[in-house]
Formats: structure tokens, sequence, C-alpha cells
């Protein structure tokens, strides 16, 4: 009977989950994405701000006045923009992002820890007036207010941006909204943040998908308050859809793909060379081309194929069985 009592106990706590997500860059399993990484095919080019304000339980001090449209253009360089409290930010692209395998773009935020993490909510938008939110979950504790000393627990948060620290990105793949209705994923011009508020007090609290209070540091009543973001990676974009003819009249041929032993790159000059780069940003494999090229050192997943010939490099996707 006190089993049972206390099992009945567990369920009835809304804030406990047997869920736990990946952990912060630089540990084992972690989904972060390095900035430098070149599983990136380009940046974000434009942006439309709204700032949020310092303390909205005072607006007294006004809205944050932290950077402009400019810190937040191209690759991640820790020059941020800070949204305030509820804050938004919508930026647009050169091309337009598309459901590839795996994560489709990254977004990556300036926190100077593991555990000090201003978060936001991610949506995106094909047609600039209907957005769509990734499901959020946070499940660290919302009993103390996280403060600027936040030790928070990055295992216990998903699909919010961004769960880890400075210069390494937080991934996000557009497959997870795929069934929605009206959203195109193969054709998102869009992507807005809007900054969490992290109180748990229940007159300003923002709550996850569930409807469970995020707790982040709260307040930060500076002109850098809130999520401080420092620039959106795309890893699937239309100019980006395969390879392209990089020295011959012929489209370039990669095949088997999926693949199990070997590939074949057919239609490239001889001197031309290729790197596997694995989902993390990691090169496994760099070399010149040659006629087969031994894939037995991959483990199965999902790869991006790079081919430079002289200053010309292009990207496609590569399944190894």
């Amino acid at each position: 009977m006190k089993f049972l009592c206390y099992i009945v106990l567990l369920l009835g706590l809304p804030n406990i989950s047997l869920a736990q997500y990946d952990p912060p860059a630089g540990q084992a399993g972690s989904k972060s994405i390095y900035k430098d990484s070149n599983i990136f095919v380009s940046w974000a080019t434009g942006c439309i701000i709204n700032r949020g304000w310092q303390n909205i339980a005072d607006k007294s001090l006004g809205k944050t006045t932290v950077g402009d449209s400019n810190s937040i253009l191209g690759i991640a360089d820790n020059n941020v923009i800070s949204l305030g409290d509820g804050g938004t930010v919508i930026l647009t692209f050169s091309s337009p992002i598309f459901n590839g395998t795996g994560p489709d773009f990254a977004i990556f935020e300036n926190g100077f820890n593991e555990g000090f993490l201003e978060l936001a909510f991610v949506e995106v938008s094909s047609d600039g007036q209907n957005y769509y939110r990734f499901s959020s979950v946070s499940n660290n504790d919302t009993t103390v207010q996280y403060d600027n000393a936040a030790n928070m627990d990055a295992t216990k948060l998903n699909n919010l941006a961004s769960k880890y620290k400075g210069r390494y990105g937080n991934p996000f793949d557009l497959e997870e909204l795929k069934n929605m209705p009206g959203l195109n994923v193969n054709d998102i011009r869009f992507l807005k943040l809007i900054d969490v508020i992290g109180s748990i007090n229940d007159s300003f609290c923002t709550r996850d998908s569930r409807g469970y209070k995020i707790n982040d540091p709260w307040p930060t009543p500076f002109p850098s308050s809130g999520f401080d973001l420092d620039a959106v990676g795309v890893i699937h974009d239309l100019n980006h859809t395969g390879i392209a003819d990089l020295t011959t009249n012929k489209p370039i041929n990669i095949y088997p793909n999926p693949a199990n032993e070997y590939i074949v790159i057919e239609n490239i000059a001889s001197n031309s060379s290729f790197e596997i780069i694995d989902i993390a940003g990691k090169t496994i494999i760099l070399n010149k081309i040659s006629d087969n090229i031994d894939l037995s050192i991959l483990q199965s997943g999902v790869y991006c194929i790079k081919i430079t010939d002289g200053l010309k490099s292009y990207f496609s996707k590569l399944i190894k069985l």
C-alpha cells in the first residue's frame, strides 16, 4: 500500500519527468554544434527587433539597449543583441531553410557557463504572418527562483534556445513541425525568437508547451537583460539542396546513397577534395577524390559531404547504413 501511494504521489507532481535530454556542450552525447563547424552553409542576413523590458516588474528601468540589428548577422562572434523580458526578434535569410536530414539550423546565445542559461521560444514561418512554435520542455525546479548565480541542468531542457554556453549552437529539426497545417517546412523564410520571462511569479511567468513554468535567471535588470542572441546558423537551405556542376557540363553524382562500404563521386575534377562531416560538425574523413571512397570507418548515421574545387564548395547529405 505504501508503494502504491508513493507512485500516486509522483504522478501528481507536474514537474516530475523521467525524460532526460542531451547534456551541456563538451560532454558526451551533447548535440551542441561549434560555431566554426563546416556543417553550416549560411547565416541569418536580416532581422526585425522588438525589445523587451529590463525588468517587466519594474518598467521604470526601460527596455534593453545592448546590441543592434548588425550584431546578430553572420557567424557567431559573441556580438549580441539582448531581447529583454518578453522581447522578440524575427530573422530572415538569403535562401529559405528546408527540412533536410537531421537538424536544419542552430541558435547561438552567449552564455558564459553551463549553468547560467537565458532561454527563448523558437518559432518558424513560411509567410511571415503565421508562426509555428517548437514544442518546448523545461523540467528544472520551480520552487526557488533562479538568479545570477543560477546552476541550471541542461538535461532537463528541450527545444528552448539556448541550452548551451556561448559559441555552441542549439540545433533544431523542422521534421518535428512537418505535420503542422499551413506550414511548409521546405520553405522557411522567417525565424522568430521570443524571450522567456524566467520568473516563477504567476504574474509574470512564461510556460513551456505543457503549461509548466520555465525558471531561468530573473530578474536581470540591466541593459543586457534577457536572452542574448548571437547568431543563427543554417544547415539546410535551398541554395544547398545538392551538389551543382563544378568543372564539367554534367551534374555531379554520388552513389550509392544510402551507402554501406563505399561511395563513388562522378563528374568532378580529379584534384578536388572532399570532407565527410558528422552531425556535430566534426570532420571524419578528409581526402582527395578517388575512384571508390571507403566508408568503413564511419558508424551508421547521417553525414554531410563537402566537395571543394578551388574556391568553390558544395554540400550534400550522405547516409551510412
